[in-house]
């Protein structure tokens, strides 16, 4: 273990925990851009620079490692007039477009400029400007809002294993794409969009439907598989428009294309949403009490005159493990058959 004062207060962390870790331990907020927990650290926004005593500069705290003894000073005028800086270059070349733009109100780079009370720019010139859109059919790419952080292209790598996406050129063509600035084409699980800072990144579907205020979260399971994916459902209008992920959940915020994307068969008129019987030919409504009844009454009466093995079970591989477990248990012990089967296949 290591100790280390941070402004003043003395921290204890692990071996190989970094300035930025610590702070964060402590309830010390230090501002970042391309930092995730969940991922290796990267450097790359500066904004994180903290003052150690004994080194001639600031360093990014994100990447540098906490030892034993180690002053630290998360805040003073030199930090916050670089942290400053930093923020105007960055909307010296973003467009001003917050009050249409998707992610206002959850925009990291957004709540800077509101920090550092940044309503004009005193760096002018030339911005990157990209008028091709991509046709992908799930994810929305505005590279004129990119502040090249990485995570995007780190979560595809590091978490995804894909790599389906990098930084092409340097310096000022600097931008993030997929090989030959082709369509993105992969597997559409939506961590890069997750991670994105800004709104360069954005789920199709959700485009228009609403942002911030007046939108009703419910915390609930990804119905998609047994995995047991933790979801946060955004409902606007009585109607689900995005799904998310928290990062302090069982799947730490991840999610597949199907648990991100795949959400519209909520608002479907087809979706059943109570019981059918059929009677006479057709299929009527009936309560959950009628159907359990009419299905233990032909269960009985199949094994009676069948004999147990007239009747298969076809379990669900969007169930829980515990569900599939009982709902085999029930077959075997109660119906008295081995005919189980579900359908988990591609």
């Amino acid at each position: 273990m290591n100790t280390l004062m941070i402004d003043g207060k003395y921290i204890e962390v692990p071996e190989g925990t970094t300035i930025l870790e610590a702070a964060r331990r402590a309830g010390i907020y230090i501002p970042t851009l391309c930092d995730d927990p969940r991922l290796e650290p990267y450097g790359a926004c500066r904004l994180c620079l903290v003052q150690v005593k004994g080194m001639p500069r600031p360093v990014t705290s994100c990447t540098t490692p906490a030892t034993d003894g180690m002053e630290v000073q998360t805040s003073n005028e030199q930090i916050e007039r670089i942290r400053k800086t930093i923020v105007e270059l960055l909307l010296s070349d973003h467009p001003n477009d917050c009050m249409v733009c998707e992610k206002a109100g959850d925009c990291t780079l957004q709540e800077l400029a509101y920090f550092y009370n940044l309503r004009e720019n005193r760096f002018w010139g030339e911005r990157r400007q990209y008028t091709r859109k991509d046709a992908n059919p799930f994810i929305e790419r505005d590279m004129e809002k990119c502040v090249l952080c990485g995570k995007c292209v780190r979560v595809c790598e590091e978490v995804q294993g894909v790599a389906a996406i990098d930084i092409a050129y340097r310096g000022f063509q600097a931008k993030v794409c997929p090989p030959f600035e082709r369509d993105l084409d992969c597997e559409f699980c939506g961590q890069c969009v997750s991670v994105c800072p800004t709104g360069a990144l954005i789920g199709k579907q959700s485009l228009g439907k609403g942002r911030q205020k007046d939108i009703k979260r419910v915390d609930t399971v990804c119905p998609y598989c047994g995995c047991g994916c933790n979801i946060t459902l955004h409902v606007s209008r009585n109607e689900v428009i995005r799904v998310t992920s928290e990062p302090d959940t069982l799947n730490e915020g991840w999610l597949c294309v199907k648990g991100r994307f795949g959400f519209r068969f909520v608002n479907s008129p087809d979706r059943l949403k109570t019981p059918l019987i059929r009677r006479n030919g057709r299929f009527e409504e009936a309560t959950w009490t009628e159907a359990l009844g009419y299905i233990a009454s032909n269960l009985k009466r199949i094994k009676k005159q069948y004999g147990a093995d007239a009747i298969a079970g076809l379990s669900s591989a969007r169930c829980t493990n515990e569900e599939n477990y009982l709902f085999q248990k029930f077959m075997r012990a109660v119906i008295g058959t081995n005919n189980v089967d579900h359908c988990a296949r591609y």
